[in-house]
Order: C-alpha cells, then structure tokens, then sequence
C-alpha cells in the first residue's frame, strides 16, 4: 500500500504523521512525502518517508499512483497555506481515486462543521489507529 503524506510550508504536519506511521506499521507501507515545497518535502523525508517530491507538477503525478492520501484540510483548499496550493493541486488530489484522510487542521480562513479542535497528536493517533490500521487488514494496535 502507498500513502502519500502531503504538507507545505515547514511540513510540521506530514512530518509528525509521518514519524507516528513510521513507528507503528514500519516497512507495512510505502510512505510517499509530497510537499509543496522543498523545506516541507525535505521535512518529510527526514521523518522516515520513502520516496519524495515537491511542487505542482510532482503532486499532479503522485497522487494518481496512490492508495491513501493524508494532510491537512489545506490541501483541499486553492491558494491555501499563503498561495502554496494550486487550484491544479486541489484538482488532481481531489481526482484521485485514493481513499482520502483528512486532517482538520488549517490557518485558513475555515470551519469545519461537527469537528472538534483536538492537539494534532490526538488527530495523528485517530488517523493511524482508527482509520489506516482497518485498511492494512490488523487489528486496531494500541497507543
């Protein structure tokens, strides 16, 4: 299985749901790191993804060769995270037939409605433990 983690500006986000993937599934998956920027990929990597690109034109080709994508609600949103997401960013990530996992965390001028604010920890661990750990055919691990 491959999960593209994707994250922009300092890549805090994909960073940190990279190391909590890392360190519960290891070699399960390939992990790809997309950010839309350098700083953000180089992040990424450095967590324990696999494979990584940035920019537009490397998000664009990613995500169609992938089975989960992850990152903020950012990445749904044109011109979000100060102008580092397209609108053909958004298009491809929201084209892909990729089961799509979104955390609901931006700067952005959003609400989510029916979300509540947790600590991105508390995100990361619901997004590992309650939503990828079913598609890697485990039983839910614990914390």
């Amino acid at each position: 299985m491959r999960l593209a983690v994707i994250d922009g500006q300092g890549g805090g986000i994909g960073t940190t749901v990279i190391k909590k993937v890392v360190e519960i599934y290891r070699h399960r998956l390939e992990i790809w790191a997309l950010g839309t920027n350098a700083i953000a990929t180089a992040q990424m990597m450095k967590a324990g993804a696999n494979r990584g690109a940035s920019g537009e034109n490397a998000i664009r080709q990613s995500v169609p060769r992938v089975d989960v994508i992850t990152g903020p609600v950012s990445i749904l949103l044109a011109h979000s995270m100060m102008g580092e997401v397209t609108p053909a960013m958004v298009e491809a990530i929201g084209s892909a037939s990729a089961l799509k996992m979104i955390l609901p965390i931006t700067q952005d001028p959003l609400v989510v409605v029916g979300t509540s604010r947790e600590p991105l920890p508390h995100l990361v661990d619901k997004l590992v433990f309650t939503h990828l750990a079913p598609l890697l055919d485990e039983e839910e691990p614990t914390p």
